[in-house]
């Protein structure tokens, strides 16, 4: 199966610091903001992301993983490492690594909104246009118009890069 990239490592470096200028442009009067990675590779996006939130701000971020089972979300409970009093009336952004149909970003979404927020942000580093459930990304890395037939990796730790399939 033939690998074309579409983000090579500095390229996808690139857009995390964007996008956590653009969390930090949003959220520049708060004192803490939760950052939640829906398992696995959301998480890994959503520390880096973190990580230049804290170099570039003097905001508190707190880092949370969100599992949600992406097949069959309906059918298993969402497990977080966060109590619900950590995170109300907080900000809240929530990371993932590619936006397919939208189910998996609703499900995570819909698990945070049982308790009042300041704000919920969603982010994704790829957005394929292929929404099937009323959920955007608020803030995206790269948008690509893909077919359904195609796939989209995203490699961090080795190859590190965006890959269509």
């Amino acid at each position: 199966m033939n690998k074309t990239q579409v983000l090579d490592k500095k390229q996808l470096q690139q857009k995390l610091d964007r996008l956590a200028w653009q969390i930090y442009e949003q959220n520049y009067k708060e004192k803490e903001i939760i950052i939640a990675g829906i398992a696995n590779r959301g998480v890994l996006i959503a520390k880096k992301i973190a990580t230049t939130l804290t170099e570039i701000s003097a905001i508190k971020v707190k880092l949370v993983t969100i599992k949600v089972d992406k097949d069959n979300p309906y059918n298993k409970d969402i497990e977080v490492d966060i109590e619900e009093k950590e995170y109300k009336n907080k900000v809240l952004v929530l990371v993932d690594d590619v936006l397919n149909s939208g189910k998996t970003l609703m499900y995570g979404a819909k698990y945070f909104l049982s308790v009042p927020l300041k704000r919920l942000s969603t982010i994704v580093l790829v957005d394929r246009n292929h929404n099937r459930f009323p959920i955007k990304a608020d803030f995206v890395g790269i948008s690509l118009s893909t077919t359904l037939k195609e796939h989209i990796s995203v490699e961090l730790e080795k190859n590190v890069g965006v890959y269509l399939s």
